[in-house]
């Protein structure tokens, strides 16, 4: 019999909560066994709608949390609001080993700063990386740091492709791991110092974990050449910002061209299996779920504005990363 796994969840985090978190628990669980939550928040909140919604509460516990950690508070007035917010007692629940991972919807910055505050980094790992899932056209992309860290150097982004590949190993067990620095050219001489000796680095060294590919530029990401993408936060967070602006346009613009005309709309009739899984493919939704690599504890962060599926995926990932064992793979290929 496979073991339970717990997971903690902040259910007051992000837009439309606890309604959407509480919906998200109940998708999840649906499709997944031995999973049981933790579920801290405002009880006040919470049970009005677990009759709404006929919420199931054998598989979870409620532990109630009367402050809440809100978007507009700063990292450093959020983790002065003490220990008595959603937030904080559920990142607790995870240091006391009550919890084998935690997901929050809740503010970035301050989910960050709690974390570091209550767990330990992994030992030879000097900085989190904030990582995610990114689309290509034969399966899927980790890449990190999304904005965890402005500036890198050449230590931290070797730890980020061993994490990256921990965390791409964890989710998809059966694929090699291709590790590729984000770069402005394919060619060695490219890029500035640290990206250029890090290269030098990875291509000297060997680690069972991955395989190194070289540089990636930005528009090969979704390419399917590698899976695992390293480059700073900085970086980062501008191609992930522009690739989702860059799918809601397509979709949007495409949903306007097929309402647009009635020649339009039988296409759309016609081809609408097709533009559903276009549709699928660029929808955030399925994709929910960063990871804040370098602790020894998983932290997953929801996207703030996602809907209930959204949260469901983001649970998904986290039940994931914990049967796949990523702390302890990132331990073991440390180097």
């Amino acid at each position: 019999m496979n073991q339970t796994i717990k997971i903690a969840v902040d259910a007051m985090g992000g837009e439309n909560s606890p309604e959407k978190v509480l919906k998200g628990i109940q998708i999840h669980s649906n499709s997944s066994e031995n999973v049981f939550y933790n579920i801290f928040g405002d009880k006040d909140k919470i049970e009005p709608i677990i009759k709404k919604i006929k919420f199931n509460l054998n598989n979870c516990k409620i532990i109630h949390a009367k402050n809440i950690i809100h978007d507009t508070d700063s990292p450093l007035s959020a983790a002065k609001k003490g220990k008595d917010t959603s937030m904080w007692l559920s990142i607790e629940s995870l240091k006391r080993e009550d919890s084998d991972a935690i997901v929050s919807a809740g503010n970035t910055g301050a989910l960050f700063v709690i974390a570091k505050l209550n767990l330990k980094m992994i030992e030879k790992i000097d900085k989190p990386a904030l990582s995610a899932l990114w689309p290509n056209k034969s399966g899927m992309n980790i890449v990190l740091d999304l904005g965890a860290n402005i500036e890198c150097n050449e230590k931290n982004l070797i730890d980020f492709s061993l994490m990256g590949s921990a965390l791409h190993k964890s989710l998809f067990e059966n694929e090699e791991s291709k590790v590729a620095l984000l770069n402005i050219g394919s060619e060695e001489m490219k890029g500035n110092n640290v990206i250029k000796n890090t290269y030098q680095k990875l291509n000297e060294q060997t680690n069972p974990l991955f395989k190194f590919k070289g540089y990636i530029e930005g528009n090969h990401i979704m390419d399917g050449d590698v899976n695992v993408i390293v480059t700073d936060g900085f970086t980062g967070n501008i191609a992930l910002k522009t690739a989702e602006g860059t799918a809601n346009f397509i979709t949007s613009e495409l949903r306007n061209t097929m309402k647009s005309s009635i020649l339009g709309k039988i296409s759309a009739i016609l081809n609408f299996k097709n533009l559903r899984k276009f549709k699928n493919k660029l929808d955030p939704r399925h994709y929910n779920g960063a990871i804040l690599l370098g602790l020894d504890k998983p932290v997953i962060k929801s996207h703030g504005s996602t809907d209930e599926v959204g949260f469901a995926n983001s649970l998904k990932v986290c039940e994931k990363i914990i049967k796949g064992n990523l702390i302890d793979k990132i331990k073991k290929n440390i180097i």
